[in-house]
């Protein structure tokens, strides 16, 4: 990816990453212009500078739009709710099939970054972790001469942040509610470090064809403990550990998601997500992103969970 670009495309704008994404773009003096499908959510990034373009990945006039006068186009789109293997490809593998066919129309295709996720290391978990791993294969296999890289973030977690924020203020009243084995280990990205990260590869002359793991640089992880005690530190109470009746957690989830196919809505929580939540082993290191950009993470969990607990308190 040229040095030179800093006309910049986003998809999944008005999500947690996109939206955080786009402001800091913005800051630092991209032209950016991002996909919406309601403009309406979309009023403080206008009030940016960023370009708006309503549509969604189905709409291959308006990713047309997108990405006709963009250098690099960062990838964020992406279903985490579905009760289907088909209901996730959908966004997620053939919403980058249609990208890349908008793109390759273009005499002189941008880059493309796809922010991906750690879970297409284990594709065998979840509906949601094969789609990462299939739009990552779709990526290498037909990309052609594309200039493009991967990213696989941890879960992320920061300011709009919806899906780690719950545990987190479970740890505030004093709980950690834990779905699986207590010494699982997982490691964890702030939203701010992960936006310096692809900024860092956009930064790169030379990415080709590279997939980055990365995280705040806490070597080996977390388990449940040491979250726990962090939060205790932030928080300043005892946290306790409740490891949840699996018994429990696979009714709610088998309950969830045939009532989702009943009345049509995207769940989170079902026995897919539950084997991603209780696998043993989410632990990455920067060592190869590092080493090609020289980022490296600025926000330890504490200072992170200490930013949360300002903005609720």
């Amino acid at each position: 990816m040229s040095a030179a670009r800093n006309r910049i495309a986003v998809t999944g704008a008005t999500g947690f990453i996109g939206r955080a994404l786009c402001s800091r773009l913005r800051a630092d003096g991209y032209a950016v212009t991002a996909l919406v499908r309601d403009t309406s959510r979309a009023r403080d990034l206008s009030a940016a500078g960023v370009t708006l373009v309503p549509g969604d990945l189905d709409d291959l006039d308006q990713l047309r739009t997108l990405t006709g006068n963009c250098d690099v186009v960062v990838h964020c789109a992406g279903a985490v709710r579905g009760n289907s293997q088909q209901s996730f490809d959908h966004t997620n593998l053939q919403g980058l099939q249609n990208l890349l066919r908008v793109m390759d129309t273009r005499p002189e295709a941008p880059g493309l970054l796809l922010l991906s996720s750690l879970a297409a290391r284990e594709p065998e978990l979840s509906w949601y972790a094969r789609s990462k791993y299939l739009a990552e294969q779709c990526l290498g296999a037909d990309a052609g001469g594309l200039d493009w890289a991967i990213i696989r973030p941890p879960p992320v977690y920061g300011p709009g942040d919806k899906e780690m924020l719950p545990v987190f203020l479970w740890m505030a009243r004093g709980i950690a509610p834990v779905p699986g084995d207590p010494a699982a280990r997982v490691s964890l990205i702030h939203v701010d470090d992960l936006v310096s990260a692809i900024l860092a590869c956009l930064r790169q002359p030379a990415l080709a064809h590279r997939t980055f793991a990365l995280d705040d640089g806490k070597a080996g992880g977390y388990d449940w403990h040491e979250m726990a005690a962090v939060a205790a530190v932030v928080w300043q109470r005892k946290v306790r550990l409740v490891r949840l009746p699996s018994r429990v957690l696979d009714a709610l989830a088998a309950s969830n998601l045939g009532l989702s196919r009943l009345l049509g809505y995207a769940p989170m929580l079902t026995p897919a997500k539950l084997r991603e939540l209780r696998h043993p082993d989410w632990v990455v290191n920067n060592t190869e992103i590092t080493a090609a950009t020289g980022w490296l993470p600025q926000i330890p969990l504490q200072v992170g969970l200490e930013q949360i607990r300002d903005a609720v308190l």
